[in-house]
């Protein structure tokens, strides 16, 4: 196999570069068709493998280290979970001038949710709180339980990790957003106080892009790279991606939470929604567009 080198910059990943490492590390997929997913995630370029498979290679190094997460611990969470989750089927090696590991997973048909086609739906609400219960609920325990929280890779920062960046994104987005409310929803945030429960699991990157339908109703949930252990409020996202003002409070109702809770989520919210728009907007109208919404409803509420 050819052996890649790392560098500073971002690798250039098109559909020979993965025809070439699936072929070299897994020739029985060898044969089938491979085709790009557009749009892809920010983290990956996504290939569709047959019928059956997808391709995941991260566009970064942050990235790094998602695949190896997932292919560890997405099939002991999927039989506990309601909705589809792509279980990683292998886990590819560097090659042909790529640096990092790469995922091959079961591919899950779906189209991607929006607030137009699901938002107004209290049932879909009430199905994603359902979603994250059923998460949350199956607790770290026993030696496996001890694995997980000895694993870095899921250790989670804490929302006042995000402050400086945050506080930066709010002043250089003053023009176009009301800083002045976004000030007050984030000092909330850092304010309200702390879960004391053990720590759970948290999808960790929960809004509409990673949230596949099918016939109008939530199917699979995709993209475990941001898979952690800790608080999670950081999951609360989803309420401000893709629900309305009406199924939001469905939603809060059906996950039970808290007041405390709640005022964590729009913080994560804000932070993570005005983080996309800085380094996504200006080059993406689609992102400029769902990143607005979701800051506009954290400010909402």
């Amino acid at each position: 196999m050819a052996q890649a080198t790392t560098g500073g910059t971002r690798p250039a990943i098109g559909a020979a570069l993965a025809r070439r490492l699936v072929d070299d590390q897994f020739p029985r997929w060898s044969g089938l068709p491979l085709a790009p997913v557009e749009p892809g995630g920010s983290d990956h370029v996504i290939f569709r493998l047959g019928g059956e498979l997808s391709v995941r290679l991260p566009r970064h190094e942050e990235a790094v280290g998602q695949a190896a997460k997932e292919y560890t611990w997405l099939p002991r969470l999927a039989p506990h979970l309601p909705l589809a989750v792509p279980v990683p089927v292998a886990v590819g090696e560097p090659g042909f001038g790529y640096p990092w590991p790469w995922a091959v997973s079961r591919w899950l048909d779906g189209d991607t949710a929006t607030p137009d086609g699901i938002g107004e739906s209290a049932a879909a609400a009430e199905t994603l709180a359902g979603f994250l219960t059923a998460l949350q609920r199956f607790a770290p325990a026993g030696p496996e339980g001890a694995e997980a929280l000895r694993d870095p890779a899921l250790t989670a920062e804490p929302l006042a990790a995000l402050d400086g960046a945050t506080r930066a994104a709010i002043a250089a987005t003053g023009g176009v957003f009301d800083a002045a409310a976004m000030t007050a929803v984030w000092d909330a945030a850092l304010a309200a106080p702390a879960r004391q429960s053990p720590p759970v699991w948290f999808h960790g990157d929960f809004h509409t892009g990673n949230l596949l339908t099918r016939g109008g109703r939530p199917s699979a949930v995709i993209d475990f790279g941001s898979l952690g252990l800790g608080d999670p409020a950081r999951d609360l996202m989803m309420a401000f991606t893709l629900l309305s003002p009406r199924t939001r409070p469905v939603f809060r109702a059906a996950l039970g939470a808290d007041e405390a809770m709640w005022t964590r989520g729009r913080g994560w919210a804000l932070a993570t929604g005005l983080n996309a728009y800085r380094h996504y907007a200006a080059v993406n109208p689609r992102v400029a567009a769902q990143t607005s919404r979701q800051i506009a409803a954290a400010i909402a509420g």
